[in-house]
C-alpha cells in the first residue's frame, strides 16, 4: 500500500503520521490489489481536519472528518472509510435473495470496469406531494424523521425539495423557471 501524508498548517509529526498509516492499514486486508492512499492533516484554528482518499482499481473512496483532536478525527474518518470499503466489497461479492451473484460477470477481478461499479436504481417509490410553505415543510421534515421532503411550494406552485444539511441547517432545492 502506497500512502502519502500531507500536513497543512501543522508541524509534521512522525507519531501522528505513524498513527494514521497504522489505522489505514486495517483496510488493506479487504483487497489483494495495490492501494494508493492520500491523507491530508490540517488545522484551522481549533478544528482538526483529516481528509483521506483511497484509489483501488480506479475506484475512489473518500472520507472527511472534523474534530477538536487530531487522533479522534483519524479514528472517526477511518471508521467511515472502513464502512465504505465494506460496502464496496459487498457490492462486488454480494448475492441476491436466491443466492445468485448480483453481478453476473466477474465478481472479483483485478480489471474492474466502470460499468460494473456504476450505481443502479433498485427501488422506485411514489409519494404524494401536497402544497405547503417552506416553514410547514421544515416542520413536516422534522416530524417525519426522513432526510428530505418533496412538496409543492404554495408560493410558486412548483415542486421543491427540502433536506437536512450536515451542519444542522436545512437546504432547499427549487427548479429554475
Amino acid at each position: 500500500m502506497q500512502v502519502d501524508v500531507t500536513f497543512r498548517q501543522i508541524e509534521p509529526n512522525e507519531a501522528l503520521k505513524k498513527y494514521a498509516v497504522q489505522k489505514l492499514s486495517k483496510v488493506k486486508k479487504y483487497f489483494d490489489t495495490p492501494i494508493e492512499a492520500h491523507i491530508v492533516l490540517k488545522v484551522e484554528k481549533i478544528r482538526h481536519i483529516i481528509e483521506v482518499t483511497l484509489n483501488v482499481n480506479g475506484y475512489k473512496i473518500n472520507g472527511h472528518e472534523i474534530s477538536g483532536d487530531m487522533y479522534s478525527a483519524i479514528d472517526m474518518v477511518m471508521d467511515k472509510i472502513e464502512k465504505q470499503v465494506k460496502r464496496y466489497r459487498k457490492r462486488l461479492t454480494g448475492r441476491n435473495r436466491k443466492g445468485e451473484p448480483l453481478n453476473k460477470s466477474k465478481i472479483i477481478s483485478n480489471d474492474i470496469t466502470d460499468e460494473e461499479l456504476e450505481p443502479q436504481i433498485i427501488k422506485t417509490e411514489r409519494i404524494h406531494v401536497k402544497p405547503m410553505d417552506q416553514d410547514e415543510a421544515v416542520m413536516q421534515l422534522d416530524l417525519s424523521g426522513n432526510n428530505f421532503l418533496a412538496f409543492i411550494n404554495s408560493k410558486n406552485e412548483q415542486i421543491n425539495v427540502i433536506y437536512h444539511r450536515k451542519d444542522g441547517n436545512y437546504g432547499l432545492i427549487e427548479p429554475l423557471k
